[in-house]
């Protein structure tokens, strides 16, 4: 996965409940150093919470993306953020920087 170009990720899930294994995998497979390149924002709910789980990650670019963690799974979550992470990386190595 491609975090190189993600600015912030904020996520609000229940670790008890099956919606919350996405919000749980995705911020594992974020790099050790991620705290010091992003600002990752994380409220968990009570086991007997029925609020619904969502991730939020915002890029550098500007765009927010906003997905709905009930509905897809870690590797959609994944092919998501790496789709639009290579737009980026394309423009960057584009521009020369």
């Amino acid at each position: 996965m491609i975090t190189r170009f993600i600015t912030e990720v904020s996520t609000i899930f229940n670790p008890f409940a099956k919606p919350g294994k996405t919000c749980r995998v995705f911020l594992a497979h974020l790099p050790a150093n991620a705290r010091q390149t992003m600002k990752i924002n994380t409220k968990v709910l009570a086991r007997d919470s029925q609020d619904p789980s969502f991730l939020k990650l915002k890029f550098k670019d500007g765009k927010e993306m906003e997905l709905d963690t009930e509905k897809l799974s870690v590797k959609d979550v994944m092919e998501e953020v790496d789709r639009h992470s290579r737009v980026l990386k394309r423009q960057a190595d584009l521009s020369g920087n």
